[in-house]
């Protein structure tokens, strides 16, 4: 990451075929982590979560956990699949205890954060939540009440068993302490919020596919403090942190993910090979998907974004045309047409 932008890490150069300017365009680290490169990855996820949705409101929900049991998940790491599992049976059962012949099944997309406004760690899930699900019989019926008490209380019960397993014996007397500290349950937001499939699909780009922090939110670096800001949950309040440089990137890389560990999972009939997948109309068309597709590669993504085409010869009014791609500086279409025999 801290290379991305390198030129001396590999780069492409282009020219124009008229005039014969050329421009070089640095390669990039790829990494989810990087605040440049995660942006990117984030607007590719997006796409592909907005084109499994159902056309149909959706309610966005926050499951989250008390602060006493956040530094078992810190701890071990491999636990914070348990927060996955909790929301998904709670949410199937929700749907399914409405009529149990017809076994009604929402779609809804999981996704982790590990992170508070103010950098701590703070795991818990956001769920994107179909209005509506899929029965045996009926193809679709429309979901506008979500059983709020139920919800907390069946989160608090599936996620403290579940965690009692993985943990043992050692884990009882803090599991008895959370029933009797949160008799109400853990607290889930589950208000409705109209998300028509429209505003769905920006509220995905913006919210749910966000990186830890936002380049934007960083104010000032002078060599040995970062400042930064962050929106306070609680009274809208805006406040600005001033933290040594190595204490910021330790806030940073406690929330890198495992290697595999899947940060956003879909359940329900968004599951992968669901009998009702194929039956259900989608937000996005199929000929607006293969449109939107072609949009999303590097260069008209910087088009979209910034208003120019990096590619763009303003002599020639032309398109440039890739010339040597270069990694760590060895040329490696000279390397390949040597290797074949042509030259």
């Amino acid at each position: 990451m801290i290379h991305c932008g390198d030129y001396s890490y590999g780069n492409a150069l282009y020219a124009c075929p008229h005039c014969g300017t050329l421009k070089s365009v640095a390669f990039r680290c790829k990494s989810r982590f990087c605040t440049t490169c995660g942006n990117k990855y984030n607007q590719l996820r997006s796409f592909h979560m907005s084109c499994k949705l159902v056309s149909c409101v959706h309610r966005h929900c926050v499951f989250t956990i008390p602060e006493e049991l956040r530094h078992f998940f810190l701890d071990d790491r491999s636990l914070l699949g348990c927060l996955f599992h909790a929301v998904r049976d709670v949410v199937l059962r929700m749907f399914a205890k409405m009529n149990k012949s017809e076994n009604f099944t929402p779609g809804f997309i999981c996704v982790l954060h590990t992170f508070g406004r103010d950098l701590k760690w703070n795991p818990h899930i956001h769920a994107l939540i179909s209005e509506g699900a899929a029965g045996n019989i009926t193809p679709w019926r429309p979901v506008k009440h979500f059983d709020y008490t139920f919800l907390r209380n069946a989160f608090r019960k599936v996620l403290l068993d579940l965690l009692s397993k993985k943990l043992g014996p050692s884990f009882k007397k803090t599991k008895n302490e959370m029933y009797s500290k949160h008799a109400d349950g853990f607290y889930v937001r589950a208000k409705p919020n109209s998300c028509t499939p429209d505003i769905t699909i920006k509220y995905i780009s913006r919210y749910l596919g966000r990186p830890v922090i936002a380049t934007s939110r960083i104010d000032n670096y002078d060599g040995e403090k970062v400042t930064f800001h962050y929106t306070r949950h609680e009274d809208d309040r805006t406040i600005e942190e001033c933290v040594p440089a190595l204490d910021f990137i330790k806030r940073l890389i406690v929330h890198i993910p495992e290697k595999h560990f899947k940060m956003l999972r879909y359940y329900g009939i968004y599951a992968k090979h669901h009998k009702q997948e194929s039956k259900l109309r989608r937000c996005i068309s199929s000929e607006k998907k293969a449109f939107l597709q072609r949009t999303l590669d590097w260069r008209n993504s910087i088009i979209l974004s910034f208003g120019y085409d990096p590619l763009y010869c303003s002599k020639c009014k032309t398109s440039m045309l890739v010339l040597e791609v270069y990694y760590k500086k060895t040329a490696l279409f000279e390397q390949y047409r040597k290797a074949m025999g042509y030259g």
